[in-house]
């Protein structure tokens, strides 16, 4: 009895790793590699000390993604509002223990490590927010009521990574569930209701924010106010963009790069060093592996038959789309600087950790995508 067991048990687990999708893995795995190239320049050809590092976290999220994928989906979400739990946990955490680091209180040290919970909590606010809604019939997501709680649940990470302070993560948290919001079928209207006074709120907004937060956005409108000081970076961007090019000056031949006019060229400027050594063309395929990823997550999320996997894998795919896009856009001068990396290619442990493990639960989704989940909101 305890043989036949084992070979079922064996068989099931051999099943879900034929299903994992390794053209998606090894996607993540090809714009792993860019990161790891573009490092190794970052650092002027040398492994040490960010392409090693990021080689070899990668590896160890490449094993973790691997074992929440093999994790059944009904477990995870029997686990949401725990993971809220604890993310909301760690960012009270971070407010009376924290590490303060560049005027903010946003790292919290466990084990050696230093985690940035407001990472995690985005992960884990889409959990909570699809455990919510995936019961919920069309005739509920029209009562105002029944979306009072989940709205409580965002303003709450929302306003304790405002507390850090962290606007750029506070915005793309709420940007991240509202998408959630929206997938689940709230009507389009009510967000045009609460859009209405943002332009209001926004000039409020900015009469409070801190210097630092107001520089940004002066910088942002005009940098060259200030060429060597708080306009530096992002008109050092510009030049290094600029200057790669059709095709690039070459591979380890960027200038702006290695004589150390980008500043942090191997975090949230490693886009910069991309365009600057390949030019266009380089840029153009990196931005289309990136692309290549949203969509897998979209068609993961299209594919699965129950409303929590869907809602779970769009929510974990846009904000991968998020990360993309404000770091993208940020060393364009296209929206102002706000610290945010470019995933599984800048250096970073805590980025890289959330991302991983974001798409170890985004491949549970499709392994387990024909599982029966019981509640009203599955057959829509």
């Amino acid at each position: 009895m305890q043989r036949r067991l084992w070979r079922e048990a064996s068989f099931d687990l051999t099943g879900k790793i034929v299903r994992i999708n390794w053209l998606f893995v090894l996607l993540l795995c090809a714009l792993a590699g860019v990161g790891y190239t573009a490092l190794f320049s970052a650092a002027g050809g040398a492994a040490e000390p960010y392409a090693g590092r990021h080689a070899l976290r990668f590896c160890i999220g490449l094993v973790m993604m691997l074992g929440i994928a093999l994790v059944d989906i009904r477990l995870i979400a029997r686990l949401s509002w725990l993971a809220y739990a604890v993310g909301v946990a760690l960012l009270i955490g971070v407010m009376r223990m924290g590490h303060v680091g560049k005027g903010a209180q946003r790292w919290i040290e466990i084990g050696g490590l230093q985690l940035q919970p407001s990472e995690l909590m985005k992960i884990a606010l889409v959990l909570a927010l699809a455990h919510w809604f995936h019961k919920a019939s069309w005739e509920r997501m029209g009562n105002p009521l029944f979306l009072i709680p989940p709205i409580i649940a965002m303003l709450i990470p929302v306003g304790l990574i405002l507390k850090e302070p962290n606007l750029g993560t506070a915005t793309i948290t709420a940007l991240v569930a509202a998408a959630v919001f929206f997938a689940a079928g709230v009507r389009w209207w009510k967000f045009v209701l609460l859009a209405l006074p943002v332009p209001f709120a926004a000039h409020l907004a900015y009469q409070h924010l801190h210097d630092y937060q107001r520089a940004r956005i002066d910088t942002f409108m005009h940098p060259e106010n200030d060429p060597l000081g708080a306009g530096y970076n992002i008109l050092q961007s510009k030049i290094a963009l600029g200057s790669g090019g059709m095709w690039g000056k070459g591979y380890l031949q960027g200038t702006q790069g290695h004589l150390d006019f980008l500043p942090e060229k191997q975090t949230d400027f490693i886009f910069t060093m991309i365009g600057e050594e390949f030019g266009l063309v380089g840029a153009l395929a990196v931005m289309s592996l990136l692309a290549l990823i949203i969509l897998g997550g979209m068609l993961i999320a299209l594919r699965c038959r129950h409303q929590y996997g869907r809602l779970v894998a769009l929510g974990i795919s846009f904000n991968f789309f998020m990360y993309v896009f404000v770091n993208i856009a940020m060393v364009m001068g296209a929206i102002p600087v706000g610290g945010v990396p470019l995933p599984l290619v800048s250096h970073g442990g805590s980025a890289m950790l959330t991302v991983m493990m974001g798409f170890g639960i985004l491949l549970s989704v499709h392994v387990h995508r024909d599982v029966e989940f019981e509640g009203a909101g599955d057959d829509r």
